[in-house]
């Protein structure tokens, strides 16, 4: 082929390409505007309501993904819903006990937390990662604040037990956790001050018990106490999984409570899955108006599940 052609044609196609750009752009600015107004009934529906929001998982250890949380948050308080950030940090308390060669170990899912593992713990939670989050927000705008269960009593804890069954005698024992609490009470005074004052909570899952000790708690489960003492309108568990998922791996993407326990029975909802189902029934029945399940890997699954009509995860409510 002749040059002097083929550059015709290519000086052609680029000339048709530079014509369809703004068309292209105006494409985009249209999905822009139908989101944008997609949005508003949620926005106005929503306007005042406190949303608990637990912030964990792979999330957090991503910077891009971190980034886009703190703006989101930042969006959620400007347009007037009142984000409350409870947070975890399982892998960064195992990398810090791995440097200080201290060893742990699991039941049921908890850390067992001696004397030496919960300075760790709290030095983590209340320290590092707590002001990371705070920092995040403020950097994109809002006024966050940390602070722990064991600021303000906001959270006072009785020792956590658990039972296991020797498997040679199936004879019941009490295993001792050490420093693990639950929630026994929690006084949402302080967060209702931050929150008047448009300020962010952002609080690590560490409380103070009776006898004076700290205690480490699980973030799930000091969300889901929370949110019931606010009486919130959403409990929202950022995990690394979808939702709820059938048996053939589909995202069960609505549910009504009452349907949890045969999903329990059947074996749908196994594993990790159970103590997260019970913490969001638990908040339910306390007044919380609904719980969600969300993938935290997925960049703006926030402002997707809670402004668009079919969301990106399973909500219980």
């Amino acid at each position: 082929m002749c040059k002097c052609l083929l550059y015709l044609r290519v000086s052609a196609t680029q000339r048709v390409l530079m014509e369809l750009k703004p068309v292209t752009q105006s494409f985009s600015h249209l999905r822009t505007a139908k989101t944008v107004t997609e949005a508003l009934p949620y926005i106005r529906k929503f306007a005042g309501k406190t949303f608990v929001i637990k912030y964990g998982g792979h999330a957090m250890g991503d910077a891009t993904t971190a980034e886009t949380f703190a703006r989101d948050i930042v969006l959620l308080k400007h347009i007037g819903i009142n984000p409350v950030v409870v947070h975890g940090g399982g892998p960064q308390i195992g990398a810090m006990l791995e440097r200080m060669k201290i060893s742990s170990s699991f039941v049921d899912g908890l850390r067992v937390t001696d004397a030496a593992t919960v300075e760790i713990v709290e030095m983590v939670l209340s320290g590092s990662i707590n002001k990371q989050i705070v920092s995040a927000i403020n950097a994109a705008g809002g006024v966050a604040v940390g602070i722990s269960g064991k600021d303000g009593q906001l959270m006072t804890t009785k020792k956590l037990t658990r039972t296991q069954k020797d498997p040679d005698s199936n004879i019941e024992r009490v295993v001792d956790l050490g420093f693990v609490g639950d929630p026994e009470t929690v006084n949402p005074a302080i967060i209702h001050d931050m929150v008047k004052n448009d300020m962010i909570p952002v609080i690590a899952p560490v409380g103070i018990g009776r006898d004076g000790q700290t205690y480490n708690i699980n973030a799930d489960t000091a969300a889901g106490a929370i949110a019931a003492a606010l009486k919130a309108e959403k409990l929202m568990m950022l995990t690394d999984v979808a939702g709820i998922l059938t048996k053939e791996k589909q995202l069960i993407s609505q549910i009504a409570p009452s349907e949890i326990a045969a999903l329990m029975k059947d074996g749908t909802i196994t594993g990790g899955m159970i103590p997260k189902v019970e913490t969001c029934m638990s908040a339910l029945e306390a007044g919380v108006g609904a719980a969600h399940i969300l993938d935290g890997r997925i960049p703006h699954v926030l402002l997707v599940e809670i402004f668009t009509a079919r969301g990106v995860s399973t909500m219980i409510g």
